[in-house]
């Protein structure tokens, strides 16, 4: 359990470089600078829960998969295949500067940043912000992606849950940081945090490959059963 806790929140963390820079604009276009501090605060806090909901409901949804997959024996190999994944589409992205994305899901992005713009643009409640924020979740991020990615790795249900929640609240010391205050990083420091970001997703990728090659490292490379054990009958 500790495995996924650590691991989702060092991710998390080490995502924050990544989410300031790309997500901080769309923190600080949020209309709470105007508001006393305890509403400031409550506001922004809404918005990142539920960001952290839509992380939480995909860890729900690829901890399934993941579950079926340790069961079926295929978790070792289909670590080891989207670590490789992961490296091939880290490389197509920040070396051939190519987007690699089917065109439904380019769609469906779209429906959803003008859902957030219609947010933004509608008279403000106690839902708009927790709307705001689970509609943020589902943007496009290379990070969100990778993250999904071990929690496809998982063997229960739960462990994918508990992972992306974790990576969520990882993420939420920055970035409320950043809503708060209304302040953007200067320009210099915001490239040399991205110049960082590929390096962090190409160790992530090798961690998820060494944990599908069995090597007995703890929480890098713990052995994984192919599938559990069959259950034996006492016949008396």
């Amino acid at each position: 359990m500790w495995q996924f806790i650590t691991g989702g929140l060092i991710l998390g963390f080490f995502s924050s470089m990544h989410c300031v820079g790309m997500c901080g604009p769309l923190a600080l276009a949020l209309p709470v600078h105007h508001l006393p501090n305890v509403k400031r605060v409550t506001a922004l806090l809404s918005y990142h829960l539920g960001r952290i909901f839509t992380y939480a409901s995909l860890g729900l949804v690829f901890g399934f998969a993941g579950r079926h997959l340790y069961i079926a024996g295929f978790q070792q190999w289909f670590s080891i295949a989207m670590g490789v994944t992961v490296l091939v589409l880290l490389l197509q992205y920040y070396y051939y500067k190519k987007n690699v994305q089917p065109s439904f899901m380019q769609a469906f992005y779209k429906r959803v940043q003008q859902a957030i713009i219609t947010l933004l643009k509608s008279p403000k409640n106690i839902f708009t912000f927790p709307l705001l924020g689970i509609a943020n979740g589902l943007l496009p991020c290379g990070m969100v992606y990778v993250a999904v990615a071990a929690a496809l790795t998982s063997s229960a249900v739960h462990q994918g849950v508990l992972f992306m929640t974790m990576f969520g609240l990882g993420t939420l010391p920055a970035l409320m940081t950043v809503g708060y205050w209304g302040t953007s990083l200067k320009p210099e420091l915001r490239r040399g945090m991205r110049k960082v970001i590929p390096y962090g997703i190409g160790l992530m990728a090798v961690v998820l490959i060494l944990r599908g090659m069995n090597l007995g490292i703890p929480f890098i490379s713990p052995v994984l059963q192919n599938a559990p054990g069959a259950a034996v009958e006492c016949h008396k």
